[in-house]
């Protein structure tokens, strides 16, 4: 029961660990360390940099010496053919065979290792590709991270809008009660609640769809209650974006994972080329080998005795006829030992070979020819990946000056706008004001500074694009 007591104690720590994980507040650093973590793409495109270094290092190993065994057993029935004598037996024969060998490739036009280098170029490709994935959620989580952000001011500025409405409503209610407002501006203002009551509600459904954005940037399943933390005011933008666009691109060429890909990849493929014309040279190599057998149809002779027997025929000389005798010899056998025929079988050999390409249904030319097709390819991926970059960067510099002047004119706006208000509030409150033109007033600033928001926000999500571009992403 005590133990019980205690995993049960332990168990609901741990569920108020997860509950308090689940409510916690995420800072931009948590975002981003979680989604290059857990995003499947960043995942799969490690998967591929992991591949590229299993093909560089195989290629390394194929400087190495092959060395092969093979070991055979079997056993034969009926007609079979002895291996030692080739000649057939009428008998069930157990065999086996023991072999090794070796080889080493001395030169076959440098194929070997200029495909060493091809896999280590397309190695370090792969890395390339690996931090332009990283770059790229990172950016993402920047953005999404800045929307949550963003749409929580909105709600703010929406709820602050509706406090407004309430505060005017509960003045007029009081009034209209007493007789001491025109009825139309107390309806008035009880719309322009209920239309703010409205932008509170779509406000919020905004954040919410923000919020679960960025969580599935960051792989982890959707809580309404998770919050990310605010930027501090030094973190804003205060000022115009320093670089002009042709510095941004210098810096991309320079800095940015996806243009070193591209260039590795092209000079990857240059050393493709040199592997395809390495395979048209003879191919020198050198050659060991070592073998040994046994067969249980094996056996040695031995003599048992000697004697000489008189075959019955004579032979005629001038004294006489002469008898022939033979000299018989009796003969057993017994079988080899399994040892005894491994070492008596033993055989090595060693060499070396060269093998020379002559006509193979021009396969090789042919690859020689396909090789280059890619070179080309390769080269002009590296050209449109740096023509894309710079007409992007570009994009991105006029977007960026666009928003920094919608923000700079919205800025003098919400301030032309809040004193109008604030003109205008007095005015209505004294009665002097009808509801339409309050109410006009108010819908100014509201739009103002929802505008102001969405630029102050948008000015920074540009900033950081071009920080991407330059290869510097500072968070």
């Amino acid at each position: 029961m005590r133990y019980i007591i205690i995993f049960l104690t332990v168990c609901l720590f741990c569920q108020k660990g997860k509950c308090q994980s689940t409510d916690s507040v995420y800072n931009l650093q948590q975002c981003i360390e979680i989604a290059i973590n857990n995003n499947l793409t960043v995942k799969r495109s490690e998967l591929d940099m992991e591949r590229s270094r299993v093909y560089w290092q195989q290629q390394r190993a194929n400087l190495l010496p092959t060395f092969n065994g093979g070991i055979n057993h079997g056993i034969s029935t009926g007609r079979s053919l002895d291996p030692f004598t080739n000649t057939y037996l009428n008998q069930q024969i157990t065999s086996a065979d023991y072999s090794a060998d070796a080889n080493l490739v001395l030169f076959n036009g440098m194929a070997i290792q200029n495909s060493i280098k091809r896999t280590a170029l397309a190695y370090q490709a792969g890395k390339m590709d690996f931090e332009q994935a990283k770059n790229d959620i990172t950016l993402n989580v920047i953005t999404t991270y800045l929307q949550v952000i963003n749409n929580t001011d909105l709600l703010t500025q929406a709820n602050n809008q509706l406090e407004v409405s309430k505060q005017q409503l509960q003045r007029l209610q009081v009034m209209n009660v007493n007789g001491a407002v025109k009825p139309s501006d107390y309806y008035d203002v009880k719309g322009q609640q209920s239309t703010d009551q409205l932008t509170v509600i779509n406000a919020k459904n905004t954040l919410e769809a923000a919020k679960l954005n960025l969580l599935l940037l960051m792989n982890v399943p959707y809580t309404r209650s998770i919050t990310v933390q605010r930027l501090s005011a030094a973190e804003l933008p205060a000022s115009k974006f320093a670089e002009n666009a042709e510095q941004v691109y210098s810096s991309a060429i320079q800095n940015l994972p996806l243009v070193k890909a591209a260039t590795l990849r092209r000079q990857s493929a240059e050393k493709q080329v040199k592997v395809t014309k390495g395979v048209l040279f003879p191919t020198l190599s050198l050659y060991s080998g070592l073998a040994t057998r046994y067969s249980s149809a094996a056996r040695r002779s031995f003599l048992i005795d000697s004697a000489e027997v008189n075959t019955g025929s004579y032979i005629k000389t001038p004294t006489g006829n002469q008898a022939v005798y033979a000299y018989n010899q009796n003969f057993g056998s017994v079988r080899v030992g399994y040892y005894d025929q491994f070492k008596n079988n033993y055989n090595t050999q060693a060499g070396i070979s060269l093998q020379i390409p002559i006509l193979n249904a021009f396969q090789k030319r042919n690859n020689v020819a396909l090789a280059k097709i890619d070179l080309s390819e390769a080269r002009y991926v590296e050209e449109s990946t740096r023509v894309q970059l710079r007409q992007s960067i570009e994009q991105a510099y006029i977007n960026m000056i666009s928003a920094n002047d919608r923000y700079q004119i919205l800025t003098e706006q919400v301030d032309a706008f809040k004193e109008s208000f604030r003109t205008a509030e007095i005015r209505f409150n004294a009665g002097v004001l009808n509801s339409v033109d309050f109410i006009v007033a108010k819908n100014n600033l509201d739009r103002a500074n929802n505008n102001l928001i969405n630029a102050r926000y948008d000015y920074y999500i540009r900033t950081k694009i071009l920080e991407y571009y330059k290869g510097s992403l500072i968070f």
